[in-house]
């Protein structure tokens, strides 16, 4: 646990946002996040790392259209972005955490593009579920826009709500298909631009 911690640690010194330490569950050992951050499948991948992380779903949120396909998403006429439903325990992740955490996979500078996908369906959003979770995701987008700035932080903070689980293909893509995912992710540039855009981060032995 404490070696986990550390690896998180670092995550967060990179993004340059302020750790808050994980708060008692009070019973509670389940939780939701939901984040859109482009590519779903890159996003599973990514939290799928965080210690805590219980589960990732990827799907669609944030439009007006019901039980869409991954083609009328693509096409970018429903509303919804390529989003990750994140299930984690409380008392081993904070949503602070998770937050810190996904601004460091993400390009906030970018209006509805993410690398090398392009629309609204791939704009970076925060849908929290509560008000708590309101307050602290605009709290980070804050300290976020002060870090980058003059840059402007275009990430979308919205209420959360339908969220449609996205074809069975979509789910753990990159430990399905892990050539092809590896091929489109370095293709995309994403790790690239990461890189530049917070810096490296150390990987632990």
């Amino acid at each position: 646990m404490l070696r986990s911690l550390a690896i998180l640690a670092t995550f967060v010194a990179a993004a340059g946002v302020a750790l808050v330490q994980p708060q008692p569950a009070s019973g509670q050992q389940r939780e939701v996040a939901t984040l859109a951050g482009g590519c779903f499948w890159c996003m599973e991948a990514d939290f799928d790392k965080v210690p805590g992380v219980l589960s990732t779903i990827s799907g669609y949120t944030g439009g007006t259209v019901a039980n869409p396909t991954y083609h009328q998403v693509s096409a970018g006429r429903t509303g919804h972005a390529e989003s990750v439903e994140v299930t984690y325990d409380p008392s081993k992740v904070s949503y602070q955490q998770l937050l810190t955490y996904y601004w460091r996979h993400v390009d906030p500078t970018v209006k509805n593009r993410q690398f090398c996908d392009v629309g609204s369906q791939y704009r970076t959003a925060i849908f929290y579920h509560n008000e708590e979770q309101r307050k602290l995701a605009e709290a980070s987008k804050r300290a976020v826009q002060a870090k980058l700035a003059p840059r402007k932080v275009y990430t979308e903070i919205a209420k959360a709500g339908p969220f449609y689980k996205a074809e069975e293909y979509h789910q753990d893509y990159y430990e399905k298909n892990p050539l092809r995912y590896k091929f489109y992710r370095f293709n995309c540039g994403r790790d690239q631009r990461l890189e530049a855009l917070w810096g490296k981060i150390e990987k632990s032995s």
